[in-house]
Parts: C-alpha cells; structure tokens; sequence
C-alpha cells in the first residue's frame, strides 16, 4: 500500500468551494479519502461537492456551509461530519481573511480584531473540536494553510501576517501537546497563487510580470501545487514530521 494511500480516511476542509481548499478537496479524494466541503455559502458547497462525487463515486464527499467566524457553526460542521462519515481524520483550516490592505497604523481595529478571529481563534476552535477523537484514537493529521507572509514583513498586509505567523506557532504549541498522542500539526506556506484572494494581480499583466521577476522559478503558483503538500501532510508519508511549516513559494524566500 501507497504511504499516500487515504483510503478509509475523513478529511475537513474550510474554504474549500475555491482555490487551494477546493484543489486540496480534490487530491485528498483521488488518493481515497472522503472529504467534507465547507464555505461560507451551501449552494458553493453543494456544487464542488457534486462535482467529487461525480467523478470519484457517491458518498465521497458531502457539503456543510459553515462561517469561521460562528464558533457554533463550526460546531455544527464537525457534528455533521460525524453524522456522515462516523469520524475526523484530517483536518484542513484553510479559510481566512483579510479585510484591509494598507499601513499597519491606519488599520481600524474591527478590521485587526476580524482578521485576528478569522485566521488564528476559528483555527483554534475548530482544532479544540476535533483533537480530542484524534487523541483517543491516537492517530490524525491537523494541516494550517499559512502563508508566506508570516515570515517576512510587509507595509501593507501586515495585520493578515501577523496572524499567519501565529499560526505557524499554535502548529509548534500543539504539535508538542498532541505528540505523545501520536497526533500530527503542521503548517503550509504558500507564496502567490493562482487564487481569487490575488486575483487583482495576477490579471493584470504588467503587475504580474514585474512580480515574477522574483521568483526564482519566474511564475505564480496553482492551487493543485499546494494541494500535493496538504496529501503529504494528512497520509502516512509524514508521519515523523509534526510542528513544521512547508514554504511553496517557487523559491521567494530564498
């Protein structure tokens, strides 16, 4: 059996009707996982999660809407995954936000206070919702999609930095307590991709150009390209690596 093999495996995953989560959603279900689609909105969900089980069989995926920022929601995808398919074996905190794009000093703090919720408290509560089961069981993979942009600074998205830095250290805090329960945390951390979340600039022409003069391998990253990391991740070839963060960024950071 393939280390990559998922098959027998439930997997979750926030903000999954696009991008990297939708990306993430597939390649988990074409190494033999089920997998639960959540965002914001049902009928997003419903349509991706028709289109998996158009192509991989019945019953490998289902949709749960859910808001990050609804702790009860949140509770509520967990529920219903385990209604559908009796347990969680990876988890993929992959939704966030960011509502401001400026200097750190003119950022209101509704906008602070939404991006620190969105992308570090709901992973919180999310991962206190499912590691218990992961714990008993002794076995689960917990997966933060990071960024890039938690390891360097920036004049203008630096509150959403801030907050993907925190990540990559809630994955080092937990990794320590879940380990001896043989429970994984690792961190991703994406360059630019091909998402909606930079669509502004990868559509313009000019802009893009001029952005991929630094990067070594001279292109912006595709989704799928970080969905190879989340299988890693979640299937038994990293089973020795917990509290990590892997940069996929074509070499940005070098």
């Amino acid at each position: 059996m393939s280390q990559f093999d998922l098959s027998g495996k439930v997997a979750i995953i926030t903000g999954s009707s696009r991008g990297i989560g939708k990306a993430s959603a597939y390649e988990l279900a074409e190494h033999g996982a089920r997998v639960v689609i959540s965002s914001r909105k049902q009928d997003a969900c419903d349509e991706v999660a028709a289109e998996i089980n158009s192509k991989y069989g019945e019953g490998t995926a289902v949709a749960v809407a859910a808001n990050i920022s609804d702790k009860a929601g949140l509770q509520h995808l967990v529920d219903e995954t385990r209604r559908a398919f009796g347990q969680i074996d990876i988890l993929v905190c992959n939704a966030a936000s960011n509502p401001y794009y400026g200097p750190q000093e003119g950022i209101a703090d509704e906008q602070f206070r939404k991006i620190l919720d969105n992308n570090i408290v709901s992973n919180h509560w999310l991962i206190a919702m499912v590691a218990p089961e992961m714990r008993s069981r002794r076995s689960g993979s917990i997966i933060i999609i990071s960024s890039i942009g938690g390891l360097r600074g920036s004049t203008v998205i630096g509150a959403y930095c801030i907050s993907k830095a925190a990540d990559m250290q809630l994955a080092r805090n937990l990794a320590h307590e879940f380990g001896p329960d043989n429970v994984r945390v690792n961190c991703i951390a994406p360059g630019l991709i091909k998402t909606d979340f930079a669509r502004a600039l990868w559509e313009d022409p000019a802009r893009i150009a001029a952005a991929n003069q630094s990067v070594p391998l001279r292109r912006i990253g595709e989704p799928h390209e970080i969905a190879g990391a989340v299988v890693f991740l979640g299937s038994d070839a990293s089973t020795f690596m917990t509290g990590q963060t892997i940069v996929l960024d074509g070499g940005v950071t070098i």
